[in-house]
């Protein structure tokens, strides 16, 4: 009796969880989507970096300098 309500149980469960994946497999981002993605956040990243480095640079040696003219 038990295992027939736990298999009756799984079977309902299971059954929807089955045909939402089956249906999400056709909509999911491909490889390449993904690959794009990754290149467009590489090019903004590599942009700020060269806008931004030289201003970037100065701040972290502030910083440095700071923290050894404060070591005893």
């Amino acid at each position: 009796m038990l295992q027939q309500l736990f298999l009756l149980l799984s079977a309902t469960i299971t059954r929807p969880v089955r045909e939402w994946v089956a249906r999400r497999a056709d909509d999911g981002a491909s490889l390449v989507e993904y690959a794009l993605l990754l290149a467009l956040i590489a090019v903004v990243a590599i942009g700020a970096l060269v806008f931004l480095g030289n201003s970037v640079s100065n701040t972290l040696n502030h910083v440095a300098n700071n923290i050894g003219a404060t070591t005893p």
